[in-house]
C-alpha cells in the first residue's frame, strides 16, 4: 500500500451477505408506534407500502442476511467500491495522519444510494410491483431509484424536494433519461401537496413532506409500494456492505482505522461504513472514534430530541423513536439537500444513545471550504453531503498534527458533486451563507411531538 494511493478489493471478496447490527445491539431498539390505536405497531400494518420481504429485514435480527443473487449481479456492475489513501491531502495538511476514504462516487448514480435502491427494486418487482413512489432531497435516491427501476422495468415517480428540484436541474434530467417522472415537492398533484402550498406558497419544501407526497400516491394507486432511501432499518442493511468492504480492505492492508467519519442526513451512508465496525467496538474488540457529522442548520443529533416522532410531516408513517427536531420543522435551503431531514435512523439514534458513535455539527461554508481544498488535492469534487465529512476528517488529522499523533482516518466519499456546480459557483463568488438556528425554532416544532405511552 506503501506504492499505491488506491486499494481495489478483488471481485471474488465482494462481500454476499449483509450485516444487521440488530444481532449485536443490547436490548431492542424502540418498536414503531401507532398513535391512532395507541399501541405499537405491526409489521403486518407495513404491507400496505412496502413487501413483505423488506419488513422482515426490518424486524429480522439474524446478523448475516443474504445478498440476493440477481442484486449481487448488479453491485458487480461497480462493486467493490475503492479505498482509496488521500496522500496529496496529508501532505497539505501536514499530517503525519494517515486518511483513508471509501468513495461510494463510483456507482452508475454517482452515489451509495443504489446499494439499497437494487435490492429495494428487486424485492418489489419479485412480490408483483411495478410502480414504485419515492421522495428525494439533492436527488441522489431518486437518481438510483430511477436506475434501478430500469434495471428491473419498474415505473417510478419522484417527489424531489423543491428548493433541490431548482438547485440541482441536471439531476432531473438523470432521473427523467433512466425513465422516471419527477415532480417538485410540493406539488400539485397530491392533496397534502396542494395544502401546503396553499398554507405556504413559497416553500423551498421539506424531506417530510416529499415523503408524505409519496406515500399519499403509494396509498392511493394500484400495484405501487413507497421506496425510502434512507432512516429504515432495510435501508440501513443493504448499505453494510460499504463497511463489511472497507473491513476487507484494511485488512488485507494490515491496518485498522482509529477515526470513522461519515456525514448524516437520515443515516443510511454513515450506517453503511460505520455499523460493520461498531460491531467489533459491541464486542470490545475496538475502541475505534466512530463520529456522525451534519449540518449546523438541521442538527438532528446534536440538537434534537430522543423521542417518538413521524417520519413525515403529513403524519402518515408509524411514529418511530429517533433523534428529531420536530415533524413540522423544515430546513434552512442548505445545499447539502441530502442532509436536510428532520429525523435520524432509529439505529443511528440508537447506538448514540449508547454511547457507541459521537456527533458534530457543522456551517455550510466551512464544510465548501473543505470540499474545495479536496477537490485540488485529491481531485474528486465531492458531494456537497459529503463535505461534512471531508470538514470532520481534516479537523481530526490537523488536531493529529497538534498531537503528533499517526492515527487513521477513515471517512466515507458517499458521493461525486458533478451535479452540484451550482453550489460550488456560489462558494466561489462568496454568496454562500451560514445559516443560524434559533433555538426557539426547533422548540416550536418539537411541541408537536406525538404522545406516546408504552
Amino acid at each position: 500500500m506503501e506504492k499505491s494511493l488506491k486499494y481495489i478489493l478483488p471481485e471474488s471478496e465482494l462481500p454476499k451477505k449483509w450485516y444487521n447490527i440488530q444481532a449485536d445491539l443490547p436490548g431492542e431498539i424502540p418498536p414503531p408506534f401507532n398513535p391512532a390505536k395507541g399501541q405499537p405497531s405491526t409489521p403486518e400494518e407495513l404491507l400496505a407500502i412496502f413487501p413483505k420481504d423488506l419488513i422482515m429485514q426490518e424486524v429480522s435480527r439474524e446478523r448475516w442476511i443474504e445478498i440476493p443473487d440477481e442484486v449481487y449481479e448488479i453491485y458487480k456492475i461497480w462493486r467493490p467500491a475503492p479505498l482509496i489513501r488521500a496522500r496529496r491531502l496529508e501532505k497539505a495538511l501536514n499530517t503525519p495522519a494517515k486518511i483513508f476514504y471509501k468513495y461510494e462516487g463510483v456507482s452508475p448514480a454517482g452515489s451509495h444510494k443504489p446499494n439499497t435502491a437494487i435490492p429495494q427494486a428487486y424485492y418489489n418487482k419479485i412480490n408483483g410491483i411495478n410502480n414504485l413512489a419515492t421522495e428525494t432531497g439533492a436527488g441522489q435516491w431518486g437518481s438510483s431509484l430511477a436506475l434501478a427501476g430500469t434495471f428491473f422495468d419498474m415505473n417510478i415517480t419522484v417527489f424531489m424536494v423543491k428548493i433541490s428540484y431548482d438547485q440541482k436541474p441536471f439531476r432531473k434530467t438523470m432521473m427523467q433519461l433512466w425513465g422516471a417522472t419527477i415532480h417538485p415537492s410540493p406539488s400539485e398533484i397530491t392533496n397534502y401537496g396542494k395544502a401546503i402550498l396553499k398554507e405556504i406558497p413559497d416553500t423551498p419544501g421539506s424531506l417530510g413532506i416529499a415523503i408524505s407526497e409519496a406515500i399519499e400516491m403509494a396509498v392511493t394507486h394500484e400495484n405501487t409500494n413507497y421506496a425510502l432511501g434512507s432512516v429504515l432499518n432495510h435501508v440501513l442493511l443493504h448499505q453494510t456492505i460499504i463497511g463489511l468492504e472497507c473491513k476487507k480492505q484494511f485488512e488485507a492492508l494490515n491496518i485498522y482505522p482509529d477515526i470513522i467519519i461519515g456525514c448524516v442526513g437520515g443515516g443510511s451512508n454513515f450506517a453503511g461504513i460505520a455499523f460493520p465496525f461498531i460491531q467489533d467496538k459491541i464486542n470490545k474488540i475496538k475502541k475505534t472514534e466512530i463520529i456522525a457529522v451534519e449540518p449546523f442548520s438541521c442538527p438532528t443529533i446534536t440538537r434534537g430530541k430522543y423521542a417518538y416522532d413521524y417520519g413525515d410531516t403529513a403524519k402518515m408513517t408509524p411514529a418511530i423513536k429517533m433523534h428529531t427536531l420536530g415533524h413540522s420543522f423544515i430546513p434552512a435551503a442548505i445545499h447539502a439537500g441530502g442532509l436536510r431531514y428532520h429525523g435520524m435512523a432509529p439505529l443511528v439514534s440508537y447506538v448514540k444513545e449508547l454511547g457507541l458513535i459521537n456527533a458534530v455539527a457543522y456551517h455550510q461554508i466551512p464544510v465548501f471550504e473543505a470540499g474545495a481544498l479536496f477537490a485540488k488535492t485529491e481531485g474528486i469534487i465531492p458531494a456537497p453531503e459529503s463535505t461534512h465529512a471531508i470538514r470532520c476528517a481534516i479537523d481530526k488529522a490537523i488536531e493529529c498534527k497538534n498531537k503528533n499523533e499517526e492515527k487513521i482516518i477513515l471517512f466515507n466519499l458517499s458521493g461525486h458533486g458533478h451535479f452540484d456546480m451550482v453550489s460550488y459557483e456560489k462558494y466561489m463568488n462568496g454568496l454562500l451563507t451560514n445559516y443560524e438556528l434559533p433555538q426557539e425554532a426547533i422548540n416550536k416544532a418539537l411541541e408537536e411531538l406525538p404522545e406516546v405511552k408504552l
